[in-house]
């Protein structure tokens, strides 16, 4: 079940950026044209918000189960997590980036309930959408990094790449 619930995570992420880009050309295109809120603007909103919190409750589920969250805490304590960066970011970093981000998407998502103007709710979408954006993509395991993940799940090195022990 882990070993699945951790691909779908990985394809989620995909489907947050895809929605969170949408969502910010939307709000920027909406917020220089000083256009009413749209159907579509609240529906990419609505459905962002949806996948971002089911990715957060995996990511809590991943975090409680997997090798990489609390297990870490447990074998190395504090002061062993923190001075090694591969466990620091599973343990800390990823997790409290993706967690300010996701409360950022629902602060933007809200914006459309508030009685302002519609300009100013587009304004606040764009700012708290891009925000989350820019924490999304510094909190992602990008291939490359020191942490780095395939960009899609699977493959014949997928188990022992997501699985590898803290060293």
């Amino acid at each position: 079940m882990y070993q699945g619930l951790l691909h779908f995570h990985n394809i989620g992420r995909w489907i947050v950026i895809i929605l969170l880009v949408i969502a910010i050309v939307n709000a920027f295109a909406g917020m220089r044209r000083n256009e009413p809120v749209s159907r579509g603007d609240k529906k990419i909103g609505l459905f962002l918000m949806i996948i971002a919190h089911t990715m957060l409750l995996v990511g809590f589920y991943q975090w409680f189960v997997g090798p990489w969250g609390l297990k870490q805490f447990q074998e190395l304590g504090m002061g062993g997590v923190m001075k090694n960066s591969i466990a620091r970011f599973w343990a800390v970093e990823h997790m409290v980036g993706m967690l300010i981000a996701i409360v950022l998407i629902t602060i933007g998502r809200g914006a459309i309930k508030k009685p302002i103007a519609d300009r100013a709710k587009h304004k606040k979408m764009f700012w708290m959408f891009f925000i989350a954006f820019i924490l999304i993509m510094a909190s992602v395991p990008w291939p490359g990094r020191q942490v780095g993940r395939p960009l899609l799940p699977g493959g014949e090195r997928s188990a022992e790449i997501y699985n590898k022990p803290v060293e």
